[in-house]
């Protein structure tokens, strides 16, 4: 069993995973891993005790299927505690892929505990060319992704709210590469992130700031009110598409 260092984590993340991280080196080696990490709100103060997942990062020294199916066998018993599915990946993995994820890389970057072993989190260099590259692309896909979202929910008042509600989360990631970008430090708040952003790119926060808290306090609209938030996100979705267009390489 690994000796962990569990002292950067709220009570409640510690109580739920480190069972789980204790049931997985029970059964495979210490040798095989080389760090495990928490990532996300769960090292934050955005994190929510009844809603909010509790996600991880494990390294293998190298890739091992076997060590998947030990995993999968864990997954339902531990989902009830919030557990999310853990990232298994390599160091080599990570050196080879900051050029394609590089948004994603800057989040570990900026947003994890190390609960086992050498953290090469901190140090991961994300170039700038590649950040804006995935920076632009997905925001062209995020744009796809609420027109389809809006013809598919039939005018259905309910599901164009949990549409907008559940989009939020991954702008927040974008968000802070947009902000490193215009050549800010990225905040770890999701409201300091859309506040910082804002500011740096000269539009209004209203309507970030809107959606996330449909999300976290499940607020409830009427279709008009709906209907107005989906056309102010649209729009300034479309915003931060034409500001990463006017950013040189």
């Amino acid at each position: 069993m690994l000796t962990l260092t569990l002292e950067k984590l709220k009570p409640l993340v510690v109580k739920n995973i480190k069972p789980f991280i204790d049931e997985i080196t029970i059964n495979y080696y210490q040798r095989d891993i080389h760090s495990i990490y928490v990532t996300g709100s769960a090292v934050t103060d955005d994190f929510n005790e009844k809603t909010s997942d509790i996600n991880s990062v494990i390294v293998l020294k190298e890739m091992d299927i076997k060590f998947l199916e030990l995993l999968a066998q864990f997954g339902r018993k531990y989902s009830k505690h919030g557990i999310a599915a853990p990232l298994i990946m390599t160091p080599d993995y990570i050196k080879t892929s900051l050029d394609v994820f590089p948004i994603e890389f800057l989040s570990f970057k900026l947003i994890h505990a190390v609960l086992f072993g050498e953290d090469i989190l901190e140090n991961l260099e994300i170039k700038k060319r590649d950040l804006r590259h995935q920076c632009e692309r997905e925001l062209k896909v995020k744009l796809i992704a609420l027109r389809q979202g809006y013809i598919s929910s039939f005018g259905d008042r309910k599901i164009l709210t949990q549409g907008l509600a559940k989009s939020i989360t991954g702008y927040i990631p974008l968000f802070r590469g947009i902000i490193v970008l215009l050549g800010k430090e990225p905040p770890v708040r999701q409201h300091e992130a859309i506040s910082i952003l804002c500011k740096s790119a000269n539009l209004s926060t209203d309507v970030f700031d809107k959606v996330l808290r449909v999300k976290q306090e499940k607020t409830k609209l009427n279709l008009h009110e709906i209907n107005t938030l989906f056309e102010d996100y649209y729009a300034a979705t479309e915003k931060l598409g034409e500001i990463i267009n006017e950013i040189k390489e």
